[in-house]
């Protein structure tokens, strides 16, 4: 059986690590490259830092921050916020990214999910997703938003992973808009929904809270990974004990950490 991995987020902006509630009332976390060593050696299997407000602001990513955090790193390591071209991607990657995330310039233009396969290979591109529930009669649906969640696209999410796969994504961040940063668990209905409509593997992110969110999300969302920030960023717990009660649960993850 496949292992599950575990991701410590870093939501990077003005060159420090935040983290909000549902994308908002955002509150200081610490140096990114601090924080990228210490979930590291804690046990983190892989690490994603998001410059969030780059493509807000219309500007490149911090490629500082890209570098100081690289340096300190010994896991796969991917970075995503206002990439919007082949030659930001080459950028992000010489700077010391092992993947790089895309999702406003994507959906802009889907055929940059393909440029950049073709240069460095699917497994180098995370689409992410960052979807709200929308109220329908027959079940539940969801919108893909753009540009940090600001702006609804209209597009139905499950709709677009697929073609995001066919472009020549090799993955997806998944991030659930109701569940981000309030700690109430993941979105099991949407990560589930994402995983049937898809064969790459999908990355849960939105709403981990505590161990048993994972264990949920990994047996009934499917997720092949989950991502977190706030409970490791401010001390709720560590990557080393959130494996030990995975273990305990029977979930497979890496050890030791």
């Amino acid at each position: 059986m496949l292992t599950k991995r575990i991701i410590a987020c870093l939501d990077v902006d003005a060159g420090r690590v935040v983290k909000g509630v549902r994308f908002l009332d955002l509150r200081d976390a610490g140096d990114p490259a601090e924080l990228a060593s210490a979930h590291s050696r804690a046990g983190a299997d892989e690490i994603v830092l998001l410059d969030i407000s780059a493509t807000h602001q219309n500007r490149a990513i911090l490629l500082d921050a890209v570098r100081r955090a690289a340096r300190e790193l010994f896991v796969p390591f991917t970075v995503g916020g206002g990439i919007r071209s082949l030659e930001d991607a080459a950028a992000v990657f010489a700077a010391g990214a092992d993947k790089i995330s895309i999702n406003s310039a994507a959906l802009a233009d889907p055929t940059l999910i393909t440029r950049i396969a073709e240069r460095y290979g699917s497994q180098a591109v995370i689409v992410a997703v960052d979807a709200k529930r929308l109220p329908r009669a027959n079940g539940a649906c969801w919108e893909v938003r753009s540009a940090g969640g600001r702006k609804p696209t209209g597009r139905d999410a499950l709709e677009w992973v697929r073609e995001a796969e066919s472009r020549g994504a090799g993955e997806f961040l998944l991030t659930s808009m109701d569940r981000d940063g309030t700690g109430s668990g993941f979105d099991c209905e949407l990560t589930a929904a994402v995983v049937g409509a898809t064969s790459i593997p999908v990355i849960a992110s939105g709403g981990a809270g505590g161990p048993q969110h994972f264990v949920t999300v990994f047996r009934e969302g499917r997720a092949d990974a989950a991502l977190a920030a706030s409970i490791f960023h401010f001390g709720l717990n560590s990557v080393a004990e959130l494996k030990q009660e995975l273990r305990a649960a029977g979930i497979p993850v890496r050890w030791p950490c």
